[in-house]
């Protein structure tokens, strides 16, 4: 027994060395590197916030904001309310900087308003505000190349200010009385527009007397520009008014007349007539230009006739007015009278009229003679 545990003994002693010198083996240059493993990995994709943040650089950037107290400075948010009576300053970052406010603000040249250029912002101020202040406030930096100016787009701002009184919830109009025109191809604006964004406002037939519902859908209402007909029809016409209510005694606003306009779009339909095709010397000739178009299109008239390059006087008249069609339907007539008084040799030929509207012009002409 003895013998068997003194020959296990050595033979442990020979087999340790071995292992110690294969632990301690010497590494190989590079043996300490992570190998490759055949594992696939999958391919990193950008974070939505990364993404929203590249798409955002490329978005255009407000230049706008307000000066509060003590030279502290906040940009806008797209609607603004605001007591009337308070001043407000804007700033818009450039050096070359355009405004878009109210635009009754510039036909009364209102002294309240003041704008400066400086070299690094422009400031728009507006002193003792009013509830007719209410609207849109924007800027955008002008890119001009000689006298060639274009907007940047890039670098614009815009809100929309109410200047809340509860005396005027209706943003005042200089008139008691508007047209507003269904077209049946665009939607119509009633533009009964508040002061305060949280007034309840209803619109109102006057005869039959009754409520017209907004449905959200053909009939929405926008705080910021009024009852919008998404769809115009016929139906819709008559006489309209809005009423608002807002922590006291409702409001009425002024009333709007609704009419019905169907006419085709495009250059003037122009017809020419004349008080007689033969004339005898000393008679009064009278020329007619007449165009049948959407109410709110002006026309503009203009006239060739004999004897003009030599400067023979004549009187022209242009007027026009609306007319129904008789199925609710309005139209506007515009004509242009060319009057040719004690004809004489001078005055036989071509008379010729050419109107012209947004969308063209058309030209038509009829000739007179002498007896």
């Amino acid at each position: 027994m003895r013998l068997w545990v003194l020959l296990s003994l050595l033979l442990l002693q020979e087999a340790l060395p071995h292992v110690i010198a294969k632990s301690k083996r010497p590494k190989e240059p590079g043996e300490n590197k992570i190998k490759p493993v055949n594992k696939k990995i999958k391919p990193k994709t950008p974070k939505m916030k990364e993404r929203e943040s590249v798409d955002s650089s490329l978005k255009s950037q407000s230049i706008l904001t307000q000066v509060m107290d003590k030279g502290n400075f906040q940009k806008l948010a797209a609607t603004l309310s605001l007591a009337a009576g308070q001043s407000i300053e804007l700033r818009c970052k450039g050096s070359n900087v355009t405004w878009n406010y109210p635009s009754y603000l510039d036909t009364f040249k209102d002294s309240r308003l003041s704008i400066k250029q400086l070299d690094r912002y422009s400031q728009l101020i507006l002193a003792n505000s009013t509830a007719a202040d209410t609207g849109e406030y924007s800027c955008w930096l002008q890119l001009c190349n000689g006298n060639k100016c274009r907007k940047d787009e890039t670098k614009t701002g815009s809100t929309y200010i109410f200047f809340t009184d509860k005396e005027e919830l209706f943003v005042p109009t200089p008139s008691y009385f508007e047209i507003v025109y269904l077209n049946p191809d665009k939607p119509a604006v009633i533009p009964c527009r508040v002061t305060t964004p949280s007034a309840k406002v209803t619109l109102h037939r006057e005869f039959p007397a009754e409520e017209i519902k907004t449905d959200g859908t053909d009939i929405i209402y926008d705080a910021k520009k009024g009852f919008v007909f998404q769809h115009p029809t016929s139906d819709h016409k008559g006489i309209v008014y809005c009423k608002a209510e807002s922590q006291g005694a409702p409001q009425i606003s002024i009333k709007y007349h609704l009419l019905y306009v169907e006419v085709p779009k495009g250059p003037p339909s122009t017809t020419i007539a004349v008080s007689s095709s033969r004339a005898g010397l000393g008679d009064r000739v009278h020329v007619i230009c007449t165009v049948l178009g959407e109410p709110d299109v002006d026309v503009n008239f203009r006239w060739q006739y004999p004897g003009q390059e030599s400067g023979r006087p004549v009187i022209t008249q242009n007027f026009w007015r609306l007319i129904n069609r008789g199925i609710g339907h309005t139209t506007r007539i515009s004509k242009s009278v060319l009057l040719v008084e004690d004809f004489e040799d001078i005055d036989v030929g071509n008379y010729v009229c050419i109107a012209q509207n947004l969308q063209g012009e058309t030209t038509v002409a009829t000739k007179v003679e002498l007896k």
